[in-house]
């Protein structure tokens, strides 16, 4: 089965200026591990969420507003796609996620087949 994972930042982007080097080297090799893991095929990393524009279309008119859609403790800051057996195993890996312990949350979802 082929799983997403949406990676939600949480407090990370407050955090990691805040890091000791040492800490910051350890949350690198934290992720790369992740990354490593076989079955993952990492997501590009996304720019911060004061970045970002999100368009919406009313009426047939372009509306465009700067910054994320959602608050920004709720902003997707990565995913990453994963070849597992079962739920369990995305869970197991997702919890390894180093966001995850910073407020963040990694939202898993089954790939669908729509079309």
């Amino acid at each position: 089965m082929q799983f997403m994972l949406l990676i939600y930042q949480g407090a990370l982007w407050e955090e990691i200026p805040n890091m000791s080097d040492e800490d910051k080297a350890k949350f690198g090799k934290e992720y790369a591990a992740v990354l490593q893991t076989a079955g993952v095929t990492p997501g590009a990393p996304l720019g911060r969420p004061e970045d970002a524009t999100t368009i919406r279309v009313d009426d047939g008119k372009i509306l465009t507003t700067d910054g994320p859609f959602v608050g920004t403790e709720g902003a997707i800051g990565g995913s990453l796609l994963l070849e597992a057996d079962n739920l369990d195993d995305a869970i197991e890996l997702a919890a390894r996620i180093p966001a995850a312990r910073f407020g963040g949350a990694i939202e898993i979802r089954p790939v669908g087949q729509y079309w």
